[in-house]
């Protein structure tokens, strides 16, 4: 059984080669349809601050996001990049969100091997009623990420 997402399948999103030292940083948040698209798109609907540096891909869960995805997005000239995820419980799959919880501290872990400040990556819950906290978490880890260089 494959693990492999539809945002594989897709290309991911052209971001600056360059990198470090931009004032606009370039952030890429792989957002679960089912909870965490939801409240973003509702934060849209409200008309709630999200920053223009965020580029979104919408994944079905975040349990079959692929830890070598966010690598390559790091790779390709992300300078940061977000996990949200259902809260526990509310998974449209059961577990996926424990799976992608799982993952993230494994990559959190070995994102310092690999030469990469853990501070670039996030993971968080948000559900379809959350659009303030979606708001409010994509624009603070924007300005993490902005202050880091």
């Amino acid at each position: 059984m494959s693990c492999q997402t539809t945002a594989q399948a897709a290309e991911l999103p052209k971001v600056n080669e360059s990198g470090a030292g931009e004032k606009n940083p370039k952030v890429v948040a792989f957002l679960c349809n089912w909870c965490s698209y939801a409240g973003a798109d509702k934060a849209g609907a409200s008309q709630l601050p999200v920053p223009q540096e965020l580029s979104v891909i919408r994944v079905m869960c975040s349990g079959r996001l692929e830890p070598t995805l966010i690598l390559e997005a790091i790779q390709k000239g992300a300078d940061g990049v977000m996990v949200l995820a259902c809260h526990p419980g509310d998974c449209h799959y059961k577990e996926g969100n424990l799976r992608a919880f799982c993952r993230a501290e494994l990559l959190e872990r070995m994102l310092p091997q690999l030469g990469v400040d853990p501070r670039r990556f996030s993971f968080d819950y948000v559900s379809a009623a959350e659009a303030e906290k979606f708001s409010r978490i994509t624009t603070e880890f924007v300005e993490r990420v902005r202050s880091l260089g």
